[in-house]
């Protein structure tokens, strides 16, 4: 429960009244009490704080997950697989930055099995990516975690992302068995370095990672 602190702000609100009034009229206790109530200052926990980031991390990178499935999937009902392939070099980190821009975040994907070099870890990632991944190497589940970061101005939220279906195994799948020759050129040509094949279903493809100004938290609550 946030814990609101009514400040004794009496002098300074009816200085503000008569001053904005005139010394010769008189103020209604209902302009009064609308101006004192607006004067509330919220006294947030950090522990208050940091689970509505969580919350917060939860519905951003949910949202970001459904906005680029469903992009993927009307582009490969438009031009097939392969087409899906380009489309993500293409968009898919536009339509991140546009998620990131639309709640004053930075969201990205982050991986050790990077199709996108862009998708390479940083030094803060390393360590909870490899958490996620000794976990999904000894079948322990791997729950959203969150830490202070810029020292506790920020909080980075990461979430484990896996391949969920036989969706996603025709482009990180098996060439030959799941990948189709045609969309199997097509990245090698868009990404000759690429380290995001030979997944199956439930494997762990990356994580989410989210950088949350504290400042854009509190002025949700």
């Amino acid at each position: 429960m946030k814990r609101i602190w009514k400040a004794p702000v009496v002098f300074v609100v009816i200085s503000f009244l008569l001053f904005a009034c005139g010394g010769g009229e008189r103020v209604s206790k209902e302009v009064f009490d609308e101006v004192n109530e607006n004067m509330e200052v919220k006294r947030l926990t950090e522990a208050e704080i940091l689970q509505e980031a969580m919350i917060w991390g939860d519905s951003i990178t949910l949202e970001a997950q459904s906005q680029l499935i469903s992009a993927l999937t009307n582009a490969i009902s438009e031009n097939g697989t392969s087409g899906a392939v380009e489309f993500c070099n293409i968009q898919a980190l536009p339509i991140l930055s546009e998620v990131s821009e639309q709640y004053g975040v930075e969201l990205r994907r982050a991986s050790n099995r990077y199709r996108n070099p862009a998708d390479k870890p940083n030094s803060e990632e390393e360590a909870i990516l490899e958490a996620y991944e000794y976990n999904a190497e000894n079948n322990l589940q791997s729950d959203p975690n969150i830490q202070k970061i810029d020292g506790g101005e920020t909080y980075l939220y990461t979430k484990a992302i896996k391949i969920p279906s036989a969706f996603c195994l025709s482009c990180h799948g098996t060439p030959g068995t799941d990948i189709e020759d045609e969309t199997l050129g097509m990245i090698d040509k868009l990404y000759p370095d690429d380290n995001a094949k030979g997944h199956e279903i439930g494997d762990l493809r990356g994580m989410w990672s989210l950088r949350i100004p504290k400042s854009e938290v509190v002025k949700r609550m």
